[in-house]
């Protein structure tokens, strides 16, 4: 009995050295995750002297997403083009939102949302099938609304977006 009692404390001895042992050996430090680092916002003004104006900026990238405010048919000076022509307004609003996007190395597929507004719904869906030019792979989300007014009077239509782009 003695024997087995010596051999009992002698294992439970050696069982506690091994797991003390093992214990120092498989502590490890605790690694803190590095926070992700923002990225700043870049702006980009099509037509600076407007913008400032009416206190807006056109653009603004933040990662790989593009914000692009309503782009409207107007020259650089502020008058508009296409009076009464919906269609021509229309055209003239994608080219515009068309240069923002390239200026970004982004492309008509890279638009995720598009809001429509319109003085006159009933012309508008007259000459929306032209967005079909435009959008050839996929239609990106959005909302078309008729509103009272825009901005400026003689304006019968303004399209904003959003991008993304993948790396």
């Amino acid at each position: 009995m003695k024997r087995i009692f010596s051999l009992a404390l002698l294992l439970c001895s050696a069982s506690l050295s091994f797991m003390s042992c093992n214990t120092a050996d498989t502590t490890t430090t605790a690694t803190t995750a590095k926070p992700p680092v923002a990225e700043a916002p870049e702006y980009f003004n099509l037509r600076p002297k407007l913008e400032k104006e009416y206190g807006y900026t056109h653009a603004v990238k933040i990662g790989d997403d593009l914000k692009i405010s309503g782009a409207v048919s107007m020259t650089d000076s502020g008058t508009i083009i296409g009076v009464g022509d919906m269609e021509l307004q229309m055209k003239n609003c994608y080219v515009d939102l068309q240069k923002i996007l390239q200026h970004y190395g982004y492309t008509i597929d890279d638009v995720v949302a598009e809001n429509i507004y319109t003085t006159n719904m009933d012309e508008f869906i007259k000459v929306s099938g032209y967005r079909n030019t435009i959008y050839k792979k996929q239609f990106p989300t959005g909302t078309w609304l008729e509103v009272k007014g825009l901005a400026l009077h003689n304006q019968l239509i303004e399209i904003d977006m959003e991008a993304h782009k993948v790396k």
